[in-house]
């Protein structure tokens, strides 16, 4: 697991707590950006220790790699005066830091397949910082929103606010009752301009019933007789 996926469940982890906790939205993303970025730090201080290491790895790579081919200079040294016992000599202390150059050198692969790894943590912390940021403002916007919706829905499904809608309609049906009381003491009683209203509107109606008299009488009047048209020809 790479230093970023155990800062990721770090980060992941104090986020769901002060999730659970309800905490304040600005607070909330301020942290989690506060987080990132010392997970950045610390990421970037172990890439400084790692190149470190790998300095000094290459410098003691060198320096058995030197030492190896001294050796072998000594042993061809010795090969030419005759003591092949000191050539043998040698070529053992030689061999020996051979092989702890290509032992450095296997050391050496993994620290720059490590510090490859660290770089790509870098650079996807550095971008998820950079986003983070841009999108601070629309997240602390929406947690806040979110709380207060939260809070709205709490104060709703509280049972108070049903009893307080049930006191309010007690009161209004109360209103009602008394507004009614009142209409029915009106109930009876006419004014001057309610008896005015009541002639004009009976005139309206007497007129009403004498046009249709007219009507009627006209209708059932005798025709009148017609005159003979011949007989006044004849005479």
């Amino acid at each position: 697991m790479s230093i970023f996926s155990r800062m990721t469940d770090i980060i992941n982890s104090n986020l769901n707590a002060m999730l659970d906790k309800a905490e304040d939205p600005e607070k909330m993303v301020r942290l989690i950006i506060q987080e990132m970025e010392e997970a950045l730090v610390e990421v970037r201080s172990t890439s400084a220790r790692a190149i470190a290491d790998r300095k000094e790895l290459e410098r003691r790579k060198e320096w058995q790699e030197a030492e190896a081919s001294e050796w072998e200079r000594k042993a061809e040294v010795a090969v030419r005066k005759g003591r092949d016992d000191l050539a043998k000599g040698a070529l053992v202390e030689s061999n020996k830091a051979r092989e702890a150059a290509d032992i450095m050198a296997e050391e050496l692969h993994a620290l720059e397949d490590t510090l490859s790894k660290l770089n790509e943590d870098i650079g996807a912390l550095q971008a998820k910082i950079k986003d983070a940021k841009a999108r601070q403002n629309a997240i602390i916007m929406r947690g806040k929103a979110a709380q207060s919706r939260l809070g709205v829905r709490r104060t709703l499904s509280d049972h108070n606010i049903d009893d307080a809608i049930a006191r309010f309609e007690t009161y209004e049906r109360k209103m009602d009752d008394l507004e009614g009381q009142i209409e029915s003491y009106d109930m009876g009683q006419k004014t001057l301009s309610d008896e005015i209203l009541e002639l004009e509107s009976d005139e309206g109606v007497d007129e009403q019933l004498n046009q249709l008299k007219a009507r009627v009488q006209q209708t059932n009047a005798p025709a009148a007789p017609v005159a003979d048209v011949n007989q006044g020809n004849n005479n």
